[in-house]
């Protein structure tokens, strides 16, 4: 277990992120909690998942889940985005709702880093 990995309940779905770890198992509905593996390349999905950062005309950078936005329906649509510096010493962090575009702003430049993004169906997400 590392610092900001993130682990789900089979059986309720909760979902938690490691902020400092203690060394003990995560426990949840009385079995241990699975680690999640973020999901790097599309394959045969229409909807695009892997989250992308783009450089806006204002200076500004953010993060966008697909090159063709992700849907953001009631019953399919984007949880969160969250970027985390190579360091892992930064992250910011935005929760979503169905019918907000899947974007989240910068805003801080911390160089080399990474976005994840969870899909209400199709799970963890990860791009650079």
């Amino acid at each position: 277990m590392e610092k900001l990995d993130l682990y789900k309940c089979d059986i309720c779905g909760n979902i938690v992120e490691v902020i400092l770890n203690g060394g003990g198992e995560l426990v949840c509905c009385g079995q241990p909690m699975k680690k999640m593996e973020a999901q790097t390349q599309e394959n045969a999905m229409m909807e695009k998942h892997v989250p992308i950062f783009v450089s806006c005309n204002d200076g500004t950078q953010e993060v966008r889940v697909g090159e063709v936005l992700h849907p953001m329906l009631p019953e399919h649509y984007i949880m969160f985005i969250e970027t985390i510096s190579q360091d892992r010493n930064h992250t910011q962090l935005k929760f979503l709702h169905p019918g907000e575009e899947p974007k989240m702003i910068l805003k801080d430049k911390l160089g080399d880093r990474f976005a994840r993004e969870y899909c209400s169906i199709h799970g963890l997400w990860q791009g650079k």
